[in-house]
C-alpha cells in the first residue's frame, strides 16, 4: 500500500468515477493526496462520491458528461484544467456491459458497448494526451477485462471492445513514450461489488463457477483493485520490477504482466524505446561460431589454406 502524500500536488481525472472499481480508484487516490475529477453520465453518483472525499479532506470535483460525445469531452477537459491547472493522470473506466447472444444483439446493441469502451477510451485519452504532451509527461491507466483475452458467449461486444482497448494501449505505449507518458491496462479479474459481476454472472452456479477458477478462492474487492491502480499510475512504476506477492510472467518485449493473486488481475506495461538510446554492440550467433573457428581476419579456414 502506497502511503498518504504519494499523490500530493497531482490531478487526476477518473471516468466511470461514481461507482463500483472508477469510484474505489477515485476514493484511494484521494486518500493519498491527488485531487480527483470525477467524470461520468449519473450525477447524483458523482455528486455523492464527491462529497465523501471532500468530507474527509480530500478535493474532488463532478464532470457530468457522456464521453461518447466528443465535442463535450474536450469542453470538460477544458474545464478540468482551468479548475485544477493541469492533469498528471488519466483512468479510462467508464464502460457498458450486458449480456446478448451474437445472433440476437442488434447494431444498437452493438454499437452501445463500442462507443463508450474504445471510442470514448480515445476520445478521452487523445484529449488530455495532447495536454500532456504540452506538459512534459503524465501516466494513464485503462481499465481492461479478462474477456479481452478469453471472450464470451453472450460478451461479444463487450470481449471485442476490450480487446480494442488492449491493442490501442500497446501502440499508445509505444508512441507516447518519448513524451514521457506512460500508458498501463489494468485487467481485473471477477470483483466483488461491481455491476459487471453481477450482469455476467446472475445466477449461482456461474458465480460458483466463476470462483472456482480463482486460486484464492474469492472474488477480489475494489480495494485491491484500486490500490494496484495507484501503483501504475505513480512514477514508482518506471523502476520496478513487480509488486510484492505477484508473479512476473515473461511475454512479448517491452511488456510486463503482473498477476495478482492468480486470476485475481493482471496489467500490462508497454515501454517505449528511447530512440536516441545508445546501444550495446551485438554480434550474431552465427557470426560468433565462426569467427570462433576461423584464423584471424575472419577467413574461412579452405580459403586462407588456398591463398
Amino acid at each position: 500500500m502506497l502511503q498518504q502524500g504519494t499523490f500530493d500536488g497531482r490531478v487526476a481525472v477518473v471516468t466511470g468515477g461514481g461507482s463500483g472499481i472508477g469510484e474505489a480508484i477515485s476514493r484511494e487516490l484521494a486518500r493519498l493526496g491527488a485531487k480527483i475529477a470525477l467524470v461520468g453520465r449519473t450525477r447524483d453518483k458523482l455528486d455523492a462520491v464527491c462529497a465523501d472525499i471532500n468530507a474527509a479532506g480530500g478535493t474532488a470535483k463532478a464532470y457530468q458528461v457522456d464521453i461518447r460525445d466528443r465535442s463535450r469531452v474536450e469542453a470538460v477537459i477544458d474545464s478540468v484544467i482551468v479548475d485544477f491547472g493541469r492533469i498528471d493522470h488519466l483512468v479510462n473506466n467508464a464502460v457498458g456491459n450486458f449480456r446478448v447472444a451474437p445472433e440476437e444483439m442488434s447494431p444498437n446493441a452493438w454499437n452501445a458497448v463500442v462507443d463508450i469502451v474504445p471510442d470514448g477510451t480515445w476520445h478521452c485519452t487523445q484529449t488530455v494526451g495532447k495536454h500532456m504532451i504540452e506538459r512534459g509527461g503524465g501516466s494513464i491507466l485503462n481499465i481492461g477485462s479478462t474477456m479481452s483475452k478469453q471472450g464470451g458467449p453472450a460478451t461479444v461486444h463487450s470481449a471485442s471492445a476490450k480487446a480494442g482497448v488492449r491493442a490501442m494501449n500497446k501502440s499508445l505505449g509505444t508512441a507516447r513514450g518519448r513524451y514521457g507518458i506512460r500508458v498501463n491496462v489494468l485487467i481485473p479479474g471477477m470483483t466483488e461489488g461491481t455491476t459487471g459481476a453481477e450482469v455476467l454472472h446472475q445466477t449461482e452456479e456461474a458465480f460458483d463457477q466463476a470462483v472456482s477458477g480463482v486460486p484464492l478462492g474469492r472474488l477480489a474487492t475494489r480495494k485491491e483493485i484500486a490500490q494496484a491502480a495507484s501503483y501504475l499510475l505513480i512514477a514508482l512504476i518506471e523502476t520496478a520490477h513487480g509488486v510484492p506477492d505477484a508473479r512476473t510472467m515473461a511475454s512479448t518485449p517491452g511488456v510486463r504482466r503482473l498477476v495478482f493473486g492468480g486470476h485475481i488481475g493482471f496489467c500490462e506495461q508497454r515501454v517505449a524505446e528511447v530512440k536516441d538510446q545508445p546501444r550495446r554492440p551485438t554480434t550474431s550467433r552465427k557470426s560468433s561460431h565462426r569467427s570462433a573457428n576461423s584464423p584471424a581476419g575472419g577467413c574461412r579456414r579452405g580459403k586462407s589454406q588456398r591463398s
